[in-house]
């Protein structure tokens, strides 16, 4: 089981960058599709972004298109979540997981979980 553990985050003012960073460890992290999920509030994990195993294949929610953008370098076993000009509504706990699958779908399941980081955006 792929072992993961999540930096960056913090507390940024709308329109700033952050960059959250996820290392893998254990497990077969190069042959499975990646992704970022966020909770607001204690709801569900909802998920921002995802990739497949080669990064080739990206996938956004809605909202973030165009201001996010999900990389990962296999051979450092590293996940990578660019988040430029942050809106106060990207607020939440960011969740970097290992999906059950190399190329991610909408409904993806996910087998391993990072520990989270808060990302708070306010002016």
């Amino acid at each position: 089981q792929v072992q993961l553990i999540q930096s960056g985050g913090g507390s940024v003012q709308p329109g700033e960058s952050l960059t959250l960073s996820c290392a893998a460890s254990g497990g077969t992290f190069s042959s499975k599709a990646m992704g970022w999920l966020r909770q607001t509030s204690g709801g569900p994990r909802d998920p921002v972004a995802a990739i497949s195993w080669d990064g080739e294949r990206t996938m956004y929610t809605n909202s973030v298109k165009g201001r996010f953008f999900i990389s990962r370098d296999n051979q450092k076993s590293m996940l990578y979540l660019q988040m430029n000009n942050l809106k106060p509504e990207d607020t939440g706990v960011y969740y970097c997981a290992a999906g059950s699958q190399t190329i991610p779908s909408t409904a993806m399941p996910y087998v391993a979980w990072g520990q989270g980081t808060l990302v708070t955006v306010s002016s």
